[in-house]
């Protein structure tokens, strides 16, 4: 196989990372998740990276964790939020299957609570992430193969109709 089995993208609080999980127990896959590589080459948190050296900085390192994931893994891959905010990658997307885990603002904003560790949520929660999803969602749409509603869902629903999507 040549790249990911599956990527998925989509805003914080979709779920990405839960459901990446369950798919990778589901086929035997491994998983990885861009802001976990991120995090474990610069040895802090993306939190720290945003204070420290800014949000351009951190698209940066995500450009190249995408890149790498996308050409060195062969699971089940998850990306950041705001991954496809970057031309390049969604140039990369293009040769592989990707399901947008798309999720409302009341689900969102109660999945993602007060947006501790969270460094685009600085202020009003609620607000900041409608304008995220307004602005978001229509590039995650661009770049998605499938698009796989979450809200009200269980995690183990949203994975097994990923699993029947994708065969």
């Amino acid at each position: 196989m040549s790249g990911p089995r599956v990527v998925l993208v989509g805003p914080m609080g979709a779920g990405k990372t839960t459901v990446a999980e369950l798919l990778g127990r589901a086929w035997d896959l491994p998983v990885r998740d861009t802001d976990a590589d991120i995090e474990a080459r610069e040895g802090r948190t993306i939190s720290d990276i945003f204070v420290d050296d800014g949000e351009q900085r951190f698209r940066e390192l995500e450009v190249v964790a995408v890149s790498d994931a996308l050409e060195q893994h062969d699971g089940v891959l998850a990306l950041g939020g705001g991954a496809v905010l970057d031309p390049r990658t969604r140039d990369r997307l293009a040769d592989h299957p990707v399901v947008f885990l798309r999720v409302g603002l009341a689900d969102a904003v109660k999945r993602v609570g007060l947006g501790v560790g969270r460094p685009l949520l600085l202020g009003n929660v609620r607000a900041r992430i409608k304008s995220l999803l307004d602005e978001r969602t229509p590039v995650y749409e661009a770049v998605a193969d499938h698009v796989v509603d979450t809200d009200g869902r269980d995690p183990d629903d949203i994975a097994r109709e990923i699993r029947e999507l994708l065969g």
